[in-house]
């Protein structure tokens, strides 16, 4: 799909918010083009990147691609995924919060159990929840040293680090295949 294409299917999408629509009206060329010109990048470090509408940022529809993918992995390694549960925590960035209930509710719906803290927590209370609670794995929403209009997502295995390249080839898989998720409903904060 070009970036034309992928311009107008959030436009015109009944489920992309109207500040989103408002944002992506007023893009110029060079934006639309940075904003769609490929999906988002996941790798050994997670993803992170702008925050705003769009396949290449940080958004609702980023969080959702790739925690579907972490729940798909999730479920194919750990045949007790769902009752031992994914560990999730935030930073204070912009949307943090947001991506945390987000990525919460879409590991529900896969019937995977989700730990949230009430608050923002630092990246190694994450990892240390994760063994704490005995969960198969963590989500930390931050984007660590990155400029304030930046956000991330990065996981963390059973043992509350981060997956390293030998166990990430397959969820980097599986966030690869799943192209076809459509933007959805935001989570409220």
């Amino acid at each position: 799909m070009d970036i034309n294409a992928r311009y107008a299917e959030w436009v015109d999408s009944s489920v992309v918010s109207d500040k989103d629509k408002a944002i992506l009206k007023k893009m110029d060329p060079e934006e639309k083009a940075d904003a769609f010109f490929k999906d988002i990048e996941f790798g050994t470090a997670g993803m992170r990147g702008v925050l705003g509408p769009g396949t290449n940022r940080m958004n609702s529809w980023t969080v959702q691609k790739a925690t579907v993918a972490f729940g798909q992995y999730l479920l194919e390694k750990f045949p007790e995924a769902k009752s031992m549960g994914v560990a999730i925590s935030h930073d204070n960035r912009h949307q943090s919060r947001e991506f945390t209930l987000e990525s919460a509710r879409i590991l529900n719906e896969m019937g995977i159990k989700a730990y949230i803290f009430d608050s923002l927590r630092p990246t190694p209370e994450l990892s240390y929840a994760v063994r704490y609670v005995h969960a198969c794995g963590g989500i930390m929403i931050t984007a660590s040293h990155n400029p304030k209009q930046y956000n991330g997502y990065k996981v963390y295995d059973e043992t509350g680090c981060q997956l390293v390249p030998s166990k990430i080839e397959r969820l980097l898989e599986l966030v690869a295949v799943s192209k076809s998720l459509k933007p959805k409903r935001r989570a409220k904060p």
